[in-house]
């Protein structure tokens, strides 16, 4: 057996073969052309492959994977040996990688498929969008406060209630003229979103588990499609606990003897899907009085937020139990579900 380490780049690759009982190799290969396809035909069935997680290594990982045993998708945030090395080139990053998969000790993405990366990119692509409106909105209202005028930020949402926050006259021309940019701005930047949004919503519709996830109160098309592009495969998390740390929702942990201490959220993983979850969970605790007493009893013990991350988690557990017995909620606020088959 031959574990080889890749430290990939975007046009070029170094790999360290390792295998016991012969020297260690190394070769750097270009990503396009006939060079790529001699380190293709070099693999054998018995080899095992990793390669840190890049922008590029799920086309990497896609034309190996039927030629070797395992391949490794290496999370670069909790793998710090490379970006912490005293000496860091392609040849030791390469001979790291292949070292620690030897000993079993890579920590490992978990691997979407080509649909969930689709969706996931269009999410992505969606939140980016959502930002620079905010971000135009957040101008105007900015501008609006220094003349005086104080109005609710959701004003400015709707093209009517714009043209009236800005109708005031006392603008300078500089300002007149940013305003009407970015009302054209905001014009096409909803368009679009809703352009993305329905699309989202279409791909997700051919996803295992989307109707089960719209049966929960408190999820939306939206939201449903958010989860499945980046929980994948349900069958990546052996538990609850799996899923909750993959959202990033789990408290730090310091401990030292017989101290132990908790912290913060890890807050790894997708913001976009932790936000989406907290939106979620403040939808749900108002059709559940189940969610709803919980949150207030962690509420008068601690504090509001972290009430809200806690209800989330229990909201977490229902979307993994969800997805894995494959529940249909006939009633979600008495808790009445079928399993569909």
């Amino acid at each position: 057996m031959r574990y080889i380490g890749v430290d990939l780049h975007s046009n070029s690759f170094t790999a360290c073969y390792l295998e016991e009982g012969k020297p260690e190799k190394i070769r750097t290969f270009q990503l396009q052309g006939d060079e790529f396809e001699i380190f293709l035909s070099d693999l054998c069935s018995n080899d095992e492959v990793a390669v840190e997680a890049t922008v590029n290594s799920s086309f990497f990982r896609d034309n190996i994977l039927n030629l070797v045993k395992r391949v490794v998708i290496i999370s670069p945030h909790q793998f710090n040996v490379i970006r912490s090395s005293v000496k860091k080139t392609d040849k030791n990053d390469a001979r790291a990688i292949a070292l620690f998969l030897s000993k079993d000790m890579l920590p490992e993405v978990k691997v979407k498929s080509y649909l969930h990366q689709q969706l996931l990119g269009i999410a992505q692509t969606r939140d980016q969008l959502v930002k620079t409106k905010v971000a135009l909105i957040n101008k105007v209202y900015g501008i609006l406060n220094g003349h005086g005028l104080k109005i609710k930020k959701e004003q400015l949402t709707t093209l009517k209630g714009f043209d009236k926050a800005v109708a005031f006259k006392g603008f300078s021309l500089l300002e007149r003229s940013t305003i009407k940019i970015i009302k054209t701005e905001l014009t096409f930047l909803k368009e679009n979103i809703k352009r993305l949004e329905k699309l989202m919503i279409e791909y997700a519709k051919d996803i295992l588990g989307y109707e089960n996830l719209l049966s929960i109160k408190g999820i939306g098309p939206m939201s449903a499609a958010i989860f499945l592009a980046n929980i994948s495969d349900i069958k990546n998390f052996e538990d609850t606990g799996k899923l909750v740390s993959y959202f990033g929702i789990t408290p730090k942990v310091y401990q030292s003897n017989d101290k132990c201490i908790n912290g913060h959220i890890t807050k790894r993983g997708s913001k976009l899907a932790r936000r989406t979850l907290v939106q979620c969970t403040l939808i749900a605790k108002n059709y559940s009085p189940y969610f709803q007493a919980f949150y207030e009893k962690i509420k008068k013990q601690r504090s509001s937020g972290k009430a809200i991350i806690t209800t989330a988690r229990k909201l977490l557990n229902i979307i993994f139990y969800t997805l894995k017995n494959d529940w249909v909620f006939e009633d979600f606020t008495n808790f009445n579900f079928t399993t569909c088959n």
